[in-house]
């Protein structure tokens, strides 16, 4: 079988390169995911955690805190598979670590940077399966967890394809860390057996503990005056944001205090969206190049940086999240929700379905089925401050009830690291 899925994932690399060449993908680390590892590095038995990109490199953050009081000793190898992700990584970790990007599964790399690394643990975020890189970690008794586990609509159906050829290899899996009932429920139906998984809630509810309101500070940094309003449009997509600046026109007729700030979800395409704001009739300014002289009523704010999303959000007065009008699957509501903002998002929250359901039974969000629907409820919190109340007040309380999981995740991995 191993050498079937080797064979697969060649041919995939060499009819993905041409993509991979114009779309400008190959970046400097992207060398280290042949296995590469710089001499003079050693390892003694780290712990080695993996988050594919951005939001789940964060996540982990407050884990391996508690993993670095517990194992005061140990070392950490963290890896991604985005530069993006990688950079956040950078940031988490101290001088004994070791970054790097996540080898490709190929059953020679594995083989080679599992041998060269010896991890004591193999920590995964939410679900990825690689089944060469699991196969060599239980070839060596080397235990995985996986945490923050979800099995999304899409990927349970494309499991459920191969469901007799990835069995085996979710089995080798010691630890899944279910983010819900229902993710138990599909791993379960996978052929993953039950006493492998512990439910124990998502970690991005423990995560959002670390933001700061820093408002005033940011409302000050676009030279926002007392009494203006702002409505931050966070992790918006192409269409998206099209939909937000015809309802932001009409809007201002009625509200001239209103102020809008887009955060495409990612920030390269900022040059894209300042060219839409142009062609709406307003002022483009990126939040990285801002300039007080040129602001004006006509002012629309961008957000070009990356991992300044939360504060902004902070600065904000009514959030819209992103990747819910079209059909992406939404992004994180949690942030702006700690921080005390109205959250409005779209109808498709497929990726984020369980956190969306426990907002909207709670009355903590609003939830929006097409532009219209959109422009009325932006209008209805700009009106209703009792409502604005209502909302912050509930998703406090939503956040507060469903905060714990990392450290029943923390307890479950201790009985793995020997």
């Amino acid at each position: 079988m191993f050498i079937l899925y080797d064979l697969v994932f060649i041919i995939f690399m060499l009819v993905s390169l041409p993509v991979y060449l114009f779309k400008g993908k190959f970046h400097r680390g992207f060398i280290r995911r042949f296995g590469g590892i710089p001499k003079g590095v050693t390892f003694d038995r780290p712990i080695w955690i993996h988050a594919v990109s951005v939001g789940e490199a964060v996540v982990m953050r407050g884990l391996i805190e508690e993993l670095r009081v517990l194992f005061s000793l140990k070392s950490f190898i963290i890896s991604t598979v985005t530069p993006t992700g990688n950079k956040i990584a950078r940031s988490i970790a101290r001088d004994s670590d070791f970054v790097t990007y996540l080898p490709l599964d190929l059953s020679f790399i594995t083989k080679r940077v599992i041998e060269k690394t010896k991890p004591c643990i193999f920590i995964i975020a939410e679900t990825e399966i690689w089944p060469n890189l699991i196969n060599t970690l239980y070839n060596y008794k080397i235990p995985v967890a996986i945490l923050n586990a979800r099995i999304s609509d899409g990927s349970f159906k494309g499991y459920a394809l191969i469901r007799c050829l990835i069995r085996p290899t979710l089995n080798k899996v010691n630890l899944f860390c279910a983010q819900s009932r229902n993710d138990s429920s599909r791993l379960k139906s996978l052929g993953v057996m039950p006493g492998r998984i512990e439910v124990t809630g998502n970690m991005k509810f423990d995560q959002v503990l670390k933001l700061k309101d820093d408002s005033r500070i940011y409302r000050d940094k676009l030279a926002f005056e007392e009494g203006e309003i702002l409505l931050v449009a966070g992790s918006t997509h192409p269409k998206e944001e099209e939909v937000l600046l015809n309802i932001y026109r009409k809007l201002l007729n009625l509200f001239p205090r209103l102020r809008l700030l887009l955060a495409p979800r990612h920030p390269e395409r900022a040059d894209k969206v300042a060219g839409l704001v142009k062609h709406s009739g307003f002022n483009p300014q990126k939040v990285s190049f801002f300039n007080v002289k040129e602001m004006g009523r006509k002012t629309v704010f961008i957000l070009d940086t990356v991992g300044d999303l939360a504060k902004f959000y902070a600065a904000a007065d009514i959030v819209f999240v992103g990747g819910s009008l079209i059909r992406k699957g939404g992004h994180n509501i949690l942030e702006p929700a700690f921080l005390g903002k109205p959250v409005i998002f779209g109808q498709y929250m497929f990726n984020f379905r369980d956190i969306a359901q426990e907002f909207l039974i709670n009355r903590a969000a609003l939830q929006v089925f097409n532009p219209e629907d959109l422009a009325s409820r932006i209008k209805e919190l700009l009106d209703d401050s009792a409502k604005v109340k209502e909302l912050v007040t509930n998703a406090r309380e939503v956040i507060s009830d469903n905060q714990g999981a990392t450290k029943r995740n923390l307890a479950l991995i201790r009985k793995l690291i020997v």
